[in-house]
């Protein structure tokens, strides 16, 4: 092991199998809570659309401490950065997903009959 392996090790700095393991127990148990929440209907939409995010935004932290190591580091002011950066790529994601997917509700008031019929008759199928 080389010298610079060896002082993260000692001060800390590295992550054992334990703080994996915990990390990957936590994020499966996130994904697995989200798809029984969406599978069974328990909630209402907006209250199972909250609780989605909600929890992505939880296991994007928990992705940022278990696996990156983030609060381990020797600059702390890097830590600002990266939760900045992770922020503005949650809100990209699930802001331009919502978006995208209202868009697409609101303006899809064709039926599939519809479709099929403008589709034969404008694109010669």
């Amino acid at each position: 092991m080389n010298e610079q392996a060896e002082g993260l090790k000692r001060r800390g700095m590295h992550g054992g199998i334990g703080s994996y393991v915990t990390g990957f127990v936590l994020s499966i148990g996130m994904t697995v809570v989200s798809f029984i929440l969406v599978a069974s209907h328990l909630l209402t939409s907006l209250g199972t659309l909250v609780v989605i995010v909600t929890l992505a935004a939880l296991q994007i932290i928990v992705q940022l401490f278990f696996f990156l190591h983030l609060g381990r580091e020797s600059k702390p002011r890097w830590n600002i950065y990266i939760l900045l950066f992770a922020l503005m790529v949650v809100v990209i994601i699930i802001g331009g997903s919502l978006w995208i997917m209202h868009n697409l509700d609101r303006y899809m008031i064709m039926t599939p009959e519809q479709i099929n019929t403008y589709m034969h008759n404008n694109e010669g199928l």
